[in-house]
């Protein structure tokens, strides 16, 4: 008998600790994380000390991420996906990689910053500007994005390579707002201008045009601030485009958010969207990267032009999914570099 109580109790005190064990790995989140570390841990440690939910990121490229759940398919072991592009997020959408988000979490986010079906939601945008060095002279006529095919701009024009996320997505709210045949033309003059040299990275455009070895580049805004802020007295300003009465306006694109199908974990995940989604997390999630918060009444940092003060181009970004493949093509038609 003594035997049978010893042996029951050792039993006992394995369910508990395994029984525990399972606890704290269901209190467990891995989130596969196309945005850099830095943007993103301050929100992962406050969220984590509010609930004692921990979170994992594993971080990479959005599209190699995207990949990789498509790949791993009902294996994977991500229960959430941030993008920094809302292509990569319609596109997973359009795949059957993501479930819906309860409605009442997200219904703070406008409907053209999220999925249509709620599968993701946006959590913080940014703007396609032009950056424009102080002392270079004759660019008054520079108005709107288009402008920069203007033979006048011939080798004084930074773009990136064509590959690039934020010109792909850019390239479709433009096609989406005028016509097919003008964004060609525009993508051939630019071509031209901008030569054999190509940049990179959006930051080495501002770097070019901070010191004088080009006179206007097209980044997203908080590169620009970034670059001031390192360089306070760096001879550039940010010029907002296409904002006359016939203006097409700036165009956004957004990062977001998405659940995984096969996360076992549906309730820990929405918990985190809902810390992203509240006021405090779009302050946190916005404010790391000088970007616009996406839900609306929480003000961007106030080094960049405030939200609602300039016209932005009138495209849902679930298009900059589902018009991918349309651009893409287009840009090989083209013969973009």
């Amino acid at each position: 008998m003594k035997r049978f109580w010893q042996g029951g109790l050792v039993s006992l005190l394995l369910t508990v600790l395994l029984a525990s064990a399972a606890t704290v790995q269901a209190e467990e989140l891995i989130v596969y994380s196309g945005r850099k570390d830095k943007f993103i841990k301050p929100l992962i440690e406050k969220f984590t000390a509010k609930t004692g939910i921990k979170v994992v990121l594993h971080s990479a490229k959005s599209t190699a991420l995207l990949n990789k759940l498509r790949i791993e398919g009902n294996r994977t072991v991500a229960d959430l996906f941030i993008s920094n592009d809302a292509g990569n997020l319609q596109i997973g959408s359009q795949l059957d990689l993501f479930q819906p988000i309860k409605k009442d979490i997200i219904n703070v986010i406008p409907e053209n910053l999220k999925a249509d079906d709620g599968t993701w939601v946006g959590l913080s945008a940014r703007a396609r500007v032009l950056v424009v060095n102080n002392k270079a002279k004759d660019l008054d006529f520079v108005k709107s994005v288009f402008d920069l095919a203007d033979p006048r701009l011939k080798g004084r024009l930074g773009i990136t390579h064509s590959s690039n996320g934020s010109f792909i997505a850019g390239v479709t709210v433009y096609e989406l707002s005028t016509s097919k045949e003008k964004v060609m033309d525009w993508l051939k003059g630019m071509k031209e201008n901008a030569g054999s040299k190509l940049f990179s990275k959006h930051s080495k455009i501002v770097k070019a045009v901070a010191t004088g070895k080009k006179d206007i580049g097209l980044v997203n805004h908080y590169y620009i601030y970034r670059h001031l802020a390192k360089h306070p007295d760096a001879p550039i300003h940010i010029l907002l485009p296409d904002q006359g009465k016939d203006g097409m306006g700036v165009a956004w694109n957004v990062a977001g958010i998405a659940m995984s199908k096969y996360t076992r974990k549906k309730q820990l995940a929405e918990k985190l969207i809902a810390y992203f989604v509240s006021e405090e997390g779009q302050k946190l999630f916005a404010g790391a990267n000088s970007e616009y918060p996406t839900r609306v009444g929480v003000a961007a940092a106030p080094e960049v032009p405030a939200a609602g003060s300039y016209k932005v181009a009138d495209v849902p970004m679930r298009a900059l999914g589902t018009n991918r493949m349309k651009t893409l093509d287009l840009l090989d038609h083209v013969g973009m570099p």
